[in-house]
């Protein structure tokens, strides 16, 4: 009967926006190199594998590869396929469930909610606190890799750095939606801002939302995973959650903010982020967002 496969758009309530995903659901037998290969046939920005638990306790292991490479963690995949598996296991009645999902970064909890056929929402919280890893190159650098002017990089007292919590990624804050939107990547001064090894991609991000009710509009470029741009990028949004605990400052309490993402690729996304704050320190956080079962096949290898 072959391999069974969905599709699914991420980080959206509506199909064919938010983010593209695939998972196999029998991913055995295929090893590292069988997963790569069909990554790179379904050539979305990741697609899952689907695996039985080292822990019985656990509802699955999961390995998520990009079209050019495997990740130890990533958000779209973990919220579509905590959806996804949701459903198989609820069916289309409305409620809610919660597993561990087992990633190469550590196990992962989801707490899902079935809104019906094909839809649902899941939350996860980040097995790993995001931390700062590493300054990014000159300000008049940066700017020129994203044909863009110094002043248009930072506001407030937002400024570039790379985090990560498992994924690193750089962080660059640019002063306005209109900067955003008008961001370009120039492959030949690339590595001088970023770098040109694996993970050499910048999330860019303002606090001049599109829909007011939400805290940052953002655009992700990530050459090195194959895919370009990226419409919503669940693992830098919690790499994110580092740069608002140093540069915001929030105070105690719990603090729960929507990301846009991919507007400006015809992807509307909206991620939600929730910060935990105790004693002036990030002691938890999570990523949230919908989930639309697009399309439904096998694969016969």
């Amino acid at each position: 009967m072959g391999r069974r496969f969905f599709t699914l758009d991420v980080f959206t309530g509506q199909a064919l926006a938010g983010n593209p995903l695939a998972v196999v659901l029998d991913g055995q037998g295929l090893g590292d190199a069988g997963m790569q290969a069909i990554a790179r046939e379904f050539n979305l920005s990741e697609t899952v594998f689907v695996l039985p638990p080292e822990d019985q306790h656990q509802r699955a292991s999961i390995r998520i590869f990009t079209p050019t490479t495997e990740l130890p963690f990533a958000g779209h995949p973990t919220v579509g396929t905590a959806v996804l598996l949701g459903l198989l296991d609820h069916g289309a009645r409305h409620g809610a469930l919660a597993f561990g999902l087992e990633e190469k970064v550590g196990l992962v909890p989801c707490a899902v909610e079935i809104e019906g056929e094909g839809r649902g929402q899941a939350t996860f919280t980040l097995p790993r606190l995001p931390e700062r890893v590493g300054e990014l190159g000159e300000v008049a650098d940066i700017a020129a890799a994203l044909d863009l002017s110094p002043d248009d990089i930072g506001f407030d007292n937002h400024v570039p750095a790379r985090y990560s919590a498992g994924v690193p990624y750089a962080l660059v804050p640019l002063s306005g939606r209109d900067a955003l939107d008008r961001a370009k990547r120039r492959p030949s001064l690339w590595a001088a801002a970023f770098g040109d090894g694996p993970r050499a991609n910048a999330f860019l991000y303002c606090r001049e939302p599109v829909d007011a009710a939400h805290a940052f509009h953002a655009r992700m470029f990530a050459p090195d995973l194959g895919t370009g741009e990226d419409p919503a990028t669940g693992s830098a949004v919690a790499a994110f959650a580092g740069a608002i605990r140093d540069f915001d400052r929030p105070v105690d309490g719990e603090h729960a903010l929507v990301i846009e993402q991919g507007y400006v690729m015809g992807r509307p996304s909206q991620i939600a982020l929730t910060l935990t704050i105790s004693g002036g320190k990030l002691v938890k956080a999570s990523i949230g967002g919908r989930a639309v079962v697009v399309s439904e096949g096998a694969l016969f290898l």
